[in-house]
């Protein structure tokens, strides 16, 4: 899935910044706080995509009929409701400051206290993230108690698939175990409310970042699997203890083993044996062997069950290799076990169950039937849905034995048949969102630029697009999406492509052709895009995913042929002037300098200079229906307005950090439309609303609709006052509207 790497400077730099602006001149205003009175009520929702990220662990609940939870590596913790058939999301709440918590590293519950839940959170491990925590809640996530770790956890990066790396110890419910990437196992004996190193646990944690793979309960002896083995055929990659002091290496640990991960592990108490399946990588991606052994807990015995050995060629010649990666037991059926492939591109991921203890395994893709209907982006554009890759997260519910769930890198998929799936992904929301569009006529209110899932036409905010992903071409990741202000049906796109990285609309996003020709290093760095405002101009910026620039390119007839504009500052992104088409804007970050081209873009002069430089974190937004009306968030600077077409910027002194900022319909009686930021007016990063021209705000979110990282774009819509449009970082697109 996505990798969003979301490093953040330190405040101080921001402060520093700030602090040579003094002589730029002041518009006075006041802010409103998040405790004014004149905040209104807003109504949050999710727009209806469906899924769309890694879902990396999902968890029946042993003791409560219809009780599951499912945590995904940037997008937070869900809870399913069975009678609703949907998730509910239970880490909303979760702020600004806590975006590093939104990835779910782990999940426990308490089989004794079925109403008991706790999660561990973290998404990164760099320096640059902040530490973990762990969640604790006694309603099955309603609320929650926090616990701060002072170590790092990585639900984000290589190995977030395994696990569950959180236990409750089933001789003491107050007692829990945390395995981490890179500071051993830590205990807590008070549900959680502190952590302290486990003494005697024998794992030595090294670079690799994987350390502590699993925690699993075989009865009264717990498991731990490691992976930062040395790869001897020596090493230990798993170990056990029975009194949760004394901790040893399993004996007789397979051959073969040493040099690959235990990945996850499941016990069948009917059978009393222990299930593991490993890969040679942690995963999701790298991975090319693996296996899947059982122990029989009562007598030490190993044995293979694995149902296929990797290596192997398809039918067409290719290499059939891959990993094992999920493993799920019966509770009803002694014996019954599903295991998952991981990373098996040739012959495809699939699901194995058998029903003899590993003798005789059949593989469920190989009769499975998909209905998509309710998610039709799981087509990929083409005709057929796939079984699923990135496959780590397998659940077989206690109650229902053909009640079959796994996870992928983009849904999570359900059987009530073993024969007929179909996404059970409702109320699970985790686009990474990168660009919004809100048109001003049309079917549609909303065309979306994503992360993973490229662009999509919204024709309700209630159903997953019909179109799914915008074809022809198909994008990965979005990098780009603009409409053109007087001329709105022609509408284009940039992104990461197999068959050409840009496309245009001229039905205002339903569908798309490619433009007939492209710079040969859109290839490689496809970056924002811009069309003039009646659409006759296109300007692409590029910018490669490692952070390279490279120069703009300009196209007069529709993609056709492009030339180079030396005088844009390279990886900048394009803005159009929405009332001129002869005008153009750019944001030069690197020194802080607007630019503007008055030909249509074939040359950029600077206007502006000493605007604030360096921080990436800049967003340049033109009022829509005005010339030369600009507004600049510039992170911990804060908001500056030109209204002479970027020649002079005057700060907004009604706010102190602003983030992401949009306009929408004007309030009733309004002469300027509303205008929407992700920012800070008093102490909080919030989503604010104007409705004079930045005077005063008011906060529309509140403490339990936050989502995290949420300082991508926000767009009002401009036919509905009140309406808002927020991307967010893993949960999706959120939509506001004022009750």
């Amino acid at each position: 899935m996505h990798a969003s790497s979301l490093s953040r400077r330190a405040v101080l730099a921001g402060t520093a910044a700030a602090a040579a602006l003094t002589a730029v001149p002041v518009l006075q205003g006041r802010a409103y706080g998040a405790e004014s009175a004149a905040t209104p009520t807003y109504r949050w929702r999710t727009a209806v995509i469906g899924g769309t990220g890694f879902v990396t662990g999902v968890l029946f609940h042993p003791s409560v009929r219809g009780l599951a939870y499912a945590r995904t590596d940037i997008g937070g913790a869900y809870r399913w409701d069975d009678r609703a058939a949907r998730w509910t999301p239970l880490t909303d709440h979760l702020g600004w400051d806590d975006w590093n918590l939104l990835g779910v590293e782990a999940i426990a519950v308490d089989p004794a206290h079925p109403d008991r839940l706790y999660l561990a959170l973290g998404t990164y491990a760099q320096s640059w993230a902040s530490n973990g925590a762990v969640l604790r809640s006694e309603d099955r996530g309603a609320t929650w108690a926090r616990a701060d770790l002072t170590v790092k956890l990585g639900a984000n990066e290589d190995g977030r698939g395994a696990g569950e790396r959180l236990l409750v110890d089933p001789r003491d419910s107050d007692t829990l175990w945390l395995g981490t990437r890179h500071d051993g196992l830590l205990k807590s004996t008070d549900r959680g409310a502190t952590w302290a190193a486990a003494t005697g646990f024998p794992g030595t944690p090294s670079a690799t970042g994987q350390g502590v793979t699993l925690l699993v309960a075989a009865g009264r002896t717990l498991y731990a699997g490691w992976g930062d083995s040395d790869g001897t055929s020596a090493a230990a990659n798993l170990y056990r203890t029975g009194d949760g002091t004394t901790w040893e290496a399993v004996p007789g640990q397979p051959s073969g083993t040493a040099a690959k991960v235990p990945i996850r592990a499941a016990y069948d108490k009917n059978t009393r044996e222990l299930y593991v399946t490993y890969a040679n990588a942690p995963g999701p991606n790298g991975q090319s062997d693996g296996s899947v052994h059982k122990l029989r807990t009562t007598d030490g015995k190993w044995t293979e069950v694995t149902p296929v050995k990797p290596g192997g060629t398809t039918s067409d010649g290719s290499a059939d290799t891959f990993g094992y990666g999920g493993v799920a037991v019966d509770a009803c059926r002694p014996g019954t076990v599903v295991v998952s492939t991981n990373n098996r591109w040739a012959a495809v991921d699939t699901l194995y169950r058998t029903t003899d203890g590993g003798r005789i395994w059949t593989s469920l893709k190989d009769a499975a039937a998909f209905d998509v209907s309710e998610t039709p982006f799981l087509k990929w554009g083409g005709d057929q849905p796939k079984f699923g890759w990135w496959i780590q997260a397998v659940g077989v519910d206690p109650y229902d034995s053909k009640h079959v769930v796994y996870g992928t890198g983009a849904t999570l998929y359900g059987t009530r048949d073993l024969k007929n799936w179909a996404p059970q992904i409702r109320g699970l929301e985790e686009t990474a969102v990168r660009q919004l569009i809100s048109p001003p006529v049309g079917e549609a209110h909303l065309l979306s630029g994503l992360g993973d899932i490229g662009v999509m036409y919204h024709e309700r905010l209630t159903a997953s697009p019909s179109r799914g992903m915008a074809s022809n071409p198909v994008f990965g990741s979005a990098t780009g999406l603009a409409q053109a202000a007087t001329r709105p049906a022609y509408v284009v796109r940039a992104g990461w492509g197999d068959n050409g990285n840009g496309a245009y609309s001229n039905d205002g996003g339903q569908t798309w052709a490619p433009f007939k020709a492209q710079p040969a290093i859109a290839k490689d760095a496809p970056g924002p895009i811009a069309t003039n405002a009646d659409g006759s101009v296109v300007l692409w910026s590029f910018v490669h995913w490692d952070g390279t620039k490279y120069p703009a390119h300009r196209s007069a007839d529709n993609g056709a042929t492009w030339t180079e504009v030396s005088s844009f500052p390279k990886g900048a992104t394009p803005v159009a002037d929405p009332a001129d088409p002869a005008l153009f804007y750019a944001y030069d970050t690197d020194t802080g300098t607007l630019l503007a081209s008055t030909d249509s873009g074939l040359s950029f002069t600077a206007r502006a200079t000493g605007l604030p430089s360096g921080d990436s974190q800049f967003k340049l937004v033109a009022a829509p229906g005005r010339s030369g009306d600009l507004w600049l968030s510039v992170k911990w600077n804060g908001l500056y307005r030109s209204t002479d077409g970027g020649a002079t910027f005057s700060k907004v002194d009604s706010c102190w950090a602003s983030y992401t900022l949009g306009f929408g319909k004007a309030a009733d009686g309004a002469d300027y439309p509303a205008i929407y930021q992700v920012g800070s007016t008093e102490t909080i990063t919030a989503v604010y609303r104007s409705d004079d021209g930045a005077k005063t705000w008011v906060r529309i979110n509140d403490d339990a609709h936050q989502w995290g990282w949420t300082g991508e774009v926000i767009v009002g819509d401009p036919r509905i006052h009140g309406r808002v449009y927020l991307a967010t970082n893993g949960r999706g697109i959120q939509y506001g509207e004022p009750v």
